[in-house]
């Protein structure tokens, strides 16, 4: 695995029919370790023992269409009233994040309306605030804590 530029994680890791495998604490499963797995894995449990974001109101790989296309968010954090709050998108490592990144999060954005959008290769994080009114976005200089999210403090 490769280091990340995120705080020590407590990851638990087994070796299933010859595959790697990775336990997702929210699925509650392993699945096969990738390296973008591996940044989504790092980066939810950074979410909750960092930031403190409840483990119960985060998603993995949530299902959305967008033009008649099956597509899925790597995470989305609802807040307390059931809506999406956050959308995240994790890349390997090896990725650069590029304007086709965050363009691929608007995307996944206009069926969700969260009021943050996240991008991050593991190496690199970015986190920035939609303003829907005037159709802009404001990058923040770090990441929101979940109670920042809900007292809309950023």
């Amino acid at each position: 695995m490769q280091k990340l530029n995120l705080p020590q994680a407590d990851l638990k890791i087994t070796t299933e029919n010859g595959k790697t495998k990775i336990f997702d604490i929210i699925r509650k499963k392993y699945v096969v370790l990738t390296p973008e797995e591996q940044v989504r894995q790092e980066f939810i449990h950074y979410l909750i023992n960092k930031k403190n974001y409840p483990k119960g109101l985060l998603a993995v790989e949530k299902k959305l269409k967008i033009y008649n296309l099956e597509k899925r968010t790597d995470i989305v954090l609802y807040n307390t009233s059931g809506n999406p709050a956050v959308i995240i998108e994790c890349k390997a490592p090896s990725v650069n994040i590029s304007q086709k990144t965050f363009d691929q999060i608007a995307r996944y954005n206009m069926n969700f309306k969260a009021e943050y959008l996240i991008v991050t290769n593991g190496i690199k994080h970015y986190c920035c605030k939609p303003d829907y009114k005037n159709k802009t976005y404001g990058f923040l200089k770090e990441i929101p804590d979940f109670e920042q999210i809900t007292n809309n403090k950023t």
